[in-house]
């Protein structure tokens, strides 16, 4: 009998929690110092590994986590199990109309946050194959430089999206553009590497050639996000009319996503792409809601994705491998590459220079997605441990850095508070409306007078914007902005909706607060720092339940200050 005895069971068990656990209480501990959880899931798997239980206690470390026999093969499997339901997490991030919308500065910071740090880190790669290690990888220097230079391009759209959300800007222009472009690189990013393992003469599932193997790569890659993504948002509403909700969509998700994987798998190129290639069109359909992305989410980001960056630091030593000179060079050429490259592609799309900068330090953040390009290489001898471990250390310090840069780039010396803005005239205590379009109609017939515009050309702003993505920012708030020409300076009004309204909120829950926001279209930041501004003030316990008691505007402007007043000591 060749399968898991009772004792195996057992001890996989014991090994899994233990795993979880530590991973789960890191990643915690983390996140209160401001810091991604990643940081502390990757830590746990530090400590439980061979950097230090496996030297101090080698026997322990044995018995807990086997590298070879049945228990190691589980564990590799769960690690697959993992990085694939993470990378269809991280696709469904994706929003593919929010590319195509956001013009030519989405293009500009997309195109040159991949084109520079890519023909950067390719001749640093090519030129200096001493420095950065590539003798102690099993790949062509040709390979190699290929994927140094691929891993330079990735940019991480979750810890991106997070530090957005955490600032208060995920929604706004300047997120949109930044996670756009971040989703173009991590595009261009995958189907580079899929090219790149192709020509490691991984040999395939099916027996594929490599040229097969390439070919049977970009090919799906079309079909997925042409043909396919139509046939997925076609069959939701099906689903959605015959079976249970969630349930019924989540196990669609989640098989669409595994036949997808295992496809890629198949033709030579890992089960990764095609999970992330699913995860895409999935959560381009309309028909997906926030509650059930947000459901999806949350189970494999606190099950799944804690075992796989724990399980990082259970194969490697990292005291052993740590080299400090090549650590500064991949962290150097990374930094340089992204700032400038995105930097320089938002300055020409118009961006100020503050926003640009702000642009490119988050676009810098490599994250999980870095690790799991850098776990693959390894497992397929594109690069060595000591490489490995560099590109892990770049991932966990370029995703700390962006949210206390962006915060000092993006404030001013007094920001701008909705109040500065709030009038009696724009203020509405009892919206009448019964959809997001009429709560807008609303609100817009209060402020146009004060706009200096039509109702009708106010409102069409506002709700262009609000298609593009909805604006609701979870805990009953929502807020549908635009920036309009012929608007001298910013213009907030807000309405109270007794009933709610679906602004189809992430944490699945009715609005009502709705605040809409006009601004000039070059308002110098102006935007961003109202949205910022109310997403601290607002977003607190009991907040909109005080407010929809309220009797009026005097009241409602005095419970604003008071809060502002509590949030920030």
């Amino acid at each position: 009998m060749h399968g898991l005895t009772q004792h195996d069971i057992w001890a996989l068990l014991l090994s899994l929690g233990i795993l979880l656990t530590f991973a789960r209480v890191l990643g915690e501990f983390a996140q209160r110092f401001g810091q991604p959880a990643v940081l502390g899931e990757i830590l746990a798997g530090v400590l439980l590994g061979p950097t230090l239980l496996g030297t101090v206690l080698p026997e322990v470390h044995a018995f807990l986590f086997p590298l070879e026999g049945p228990r190691g093969a589980v564990m590799e499997g769960l690690s697959s199990l993992a990085i694939t339901l993470f990378l269809l997490v991280v696709g469904m991030e994706v929003n593919l109309s929010t590319v195509w919308r956001q013009g030519k500065t989405v293009l500009y910071v997309g195109f040159g946050g991949m084109l520079v740090p890519f023909v950067l880190s390719f001749a640093a790669a090519w030129w200096l194959p001493g420095l950065l290690g590539s003798g102690e990888s099993d790949a062509t220097l040709l390979v190699f430089a290929l994927f140094f230079a691929t891993a330079m391009t990735i940019s991480a759209v979750p810890i991106i999206s997070k530090t957005l959300m955490d600032l208060g800007l995920y929604r706004t222009d300047l997120g949109m553009i930044v996670i756009a472009g971040g989703i173009f690189n991590d595009l261009a990013g995958w189907i580079l590497f899929a090219v790149i393992l192709g020509m490691t003469g991984v040999q395939s599932g099916l027996g594929l050639a490599v040229g097969h193997t390439i070919g049977l790569t970009l090919g799906f890659v079309v079909f997925m996000l042409t043909i396919g993504r139509r046939i997925v948002h076609a069959v939701f509403p099906w689903v959605q009319a015959h079976f249970t909700w969630p349930g019924g969509v989540l196990g669609l998700v989640l098989a669409l996503s595994l036949l997808s994987a295992a496809f890629t798998e198949a033709i030579g190129v890992h089960a990764a792409l095609g999970a992330f290639l699913m995860g895409v069109i999935i959560g381009d359909s309309s028909h997906l809601r926030a509650h059930t992305r947000k459901v999806l989410s949350d189970f494999i980001s606190f099950l799944f994705v804690p075992l796989f960056f724990a399980m990082i630091g259970l194969h490697i030593n990292f005291l052993a491998n740590f080299n400090l000179v090549l650590v500064l060079a991949v962290f150097i050429v990374a930094c340089i590459g992204k700032l400038l490259g995105a930097g320089i592609g938002a300055r020409a799309g118009g961006m100020t220079r503050r926003q640009s900068w702000a642009v490119g330090f988050a676009m810098n953040a490599r994250g999980p997605i870095e690790v799991i390009l850098a776990t693959l290489a390894l497992d397929n001898g594109i690069i060595g441990e000591q490489m490995f471990e560099a590109l892990v250390l770049m991932a966990v310090a370029t995703s700390v850095m962006p949210g206390p840069i962006m915060r000092h780039l993006l404030e001013r010396k007094r920001p701008l508070k909705a109040t500065d803005f709030l009038s009696a005239k724009t203020f509405v205590p009892s919206l009448q409306a019964g959809s997001r379009l009429e709560a807008i109609q609303e609100l817009a017939a209060a402020a146009a007078d004060v706009a200096g515009l039509s109702p009708a050309a106010l409102e069409a702003a506002v709700w262009r914007r609000e298609q593009v993505m909805a604006t609701s920012i979870g805990d009953g708030v929502a807020v549908p902005h635009a920036r309009i020409d012929g608007v001298d300076r910013p213009v907030v009004a807000v309405g109270i909706s007794p009933k709610g309204l679906d602004f189809d909120a992430p944490d699945g829950n009715p609005v009502h607060l709705v605040f809409m926001i006009a601004t000039p279209a070059q308002d110098n930041g102006a935007q961003l720092e109202i949205l910022a501004d109310i997403a601290h003030t607002c977003m607190r316990p009991a907040f909109v339940e005080r407010a929809t008691a309220l009797a009026g505007y005097i009241e409602f402007l005095a419970l604003l200050r008071t809060s502002d007043g509590e949030a920030s000591r």
